[in-house]
């Protein structure tokens, strides 16, 4: 029936000219290599630098040179065999394991967010209880200045009276501060050593757990590096798939099939690297502002605790002259007789009071702006790196 329309129409009207030819296809490699010219280029420098990786790339090669001298076979007669599918498969199945052993060994870790907000808590609940010793602190300061003032003028006192010829027993005045001192007693209460000692320990027990909170932030840091080696080895391996699974369409179907599929495929590819850059990126940013919030609430403990020291030793100073000074004042109180002696006693020994007093008043006033000033970072930090 072909025959005879074509005879029928002979002559009658001209044949339509050929169509023009197609434009010359380039490789599918060619092209896909220049898009991602710049994945691959990375890829290749990790290799370098780890041998996890190399060994990854070296089976990867082996894998795909079977794939492709298996597909050789009949490419000519565009056809291919059950045993070139079967090669083709288990190439991508055994990818996608190594891809798959690669993240497992890596073991997904994210921001711990509830542990970070409980350190958080933590710390800002332990610096108010800081500020409140430190109020406590200024409380037994206040009663120390009051003891300095009536020893003082107790000495004021003796001297007058000394001048006034009176001795002894005849110090009246003198001896009624020094009763006065007495009643007031030491400033610094059992309650108060009771706040100090839970504050230290507070603050001591928050810095341990800073401290083992950064070396688990240290440690993954350093295993970002192999989040890197993850995105790789799944950008290549999907590169790859797409590579074979284009030689494949290319074996058994036209030119323009391969031309569809490529660019079906090729979203994937460049998508599936930005992604898992961006993923390992975003986890060492999440790492570096928790570490650097960590920092920040470390350095505030240490030095919290450094002033805590600081001031601890001012107070058992201070203890040691307030209880010289009371029990020469039980003595003069008893012996009357040795006021004089007592008197000259507590006036060389005043003036050390006095400093005492005044560098544990500037030691309360650093503590507590330290705190603050602490407090202040550290929020910034938040602000700077939210806990999300």
């Amino acid at each position: 029936m072909m025959g005879g329309n074509c005879s029928k129409n002979k002559g009658v009207d001209a044949p339509p000219p050929p169509p023009p030819p197609p434009p010359p296809q380039q490789p599918l490699e060619s092209n896909t290599k220049s898009e991602y010219t710049a994945h691959l280029s990375s890829y290749e420098a990790a290799c370098k630098l780890d041998s996890g990786l190399q060994s990854f790339d070296v089976s990867l090669q082996q894998r795909t040179s079977r794939v492709f001298n298996s597909l050789s076979t009949g490419v000519e007669v565009r056809s291919l065999s059950l045993d070139s599918l079967k090669e083709v498969t288990d190439c991508l199945l055994e990818m996608n394991q190594e891809v798959v052993s690669v993240i497992l060994e890596c073991k997904k870790d994210v921001w711990n967010n509830q542990e970070m907000f409980s350190l958080v808590e933590e710390y800002f609940e332990n610096s108010l209880q800081t500020l409140d010793f430190c109020t406590a602190l200024e409380r037994c300061l206040k009663r120390a200045v009051n003891n300095q003032l009536i020893i003082q003028a107790a000495v004021r006192q003796f001297e007058e009276e000394v001048e006034a010829g009176f001795e002894g027993k005849g110090c009246v005045r003198t001896l009624q501060e020094l009763r006065a001192f007495k009643a007031a007693g030491d400033p610094f209460t059992e309650e108060f050593f009771v706040l100090f000692q839970a504050v230290y320990n507070q603050q001591a027990s928050m810095l341990q757990k800073l401290q083992v909170r950064k070396r688990k932030l240290d440690k993954k840091l350093k295993s970002v590096k192999a989040w890197r080696k993850v995105s790789n080895v799944i950008f290549v391996a999907t590169f790859v798939s797409v590579l074979i699974f284009s030689v494949v369409a290319a074996a058994i179907a036209a030119p323009p099939l391969v031309t569809a599929l490529a660019g079906a495929l090729a979203v994937p590819i460049g998508s599936v690297g930005k992604w898992c850059n961006m993923l390992w990126s975003r986890y060492e940013r999440a790492l570096k502002g928790q570490r650097e919030i960590i920092s920040s609430m470390q350095v505030g403990s240490m030095i919290t605790m450094t002033d805590l020291n600081n001031i601890r030793v001012l107070v058992e100073k201070f203890e040691i002259e307030i209880e010289a000074l009371l029990q020469n004042a039980d003595f003069a109180i008893r012996e009357e007789d040795a006021v004089k002696i007592v008197m000259i006693e507590i006036n060389k020994k005043l003036e050390k009071f006095m400093e005492t007093i005044e560098s544990l008043s500037q030691n309360a006033d650093k503590c507590g702006r330290n705190i603050r000033k602490a407090r202040t970072v550290i929020l910034q930090r938040i602000i700077r790196h939210p806990i999300k």
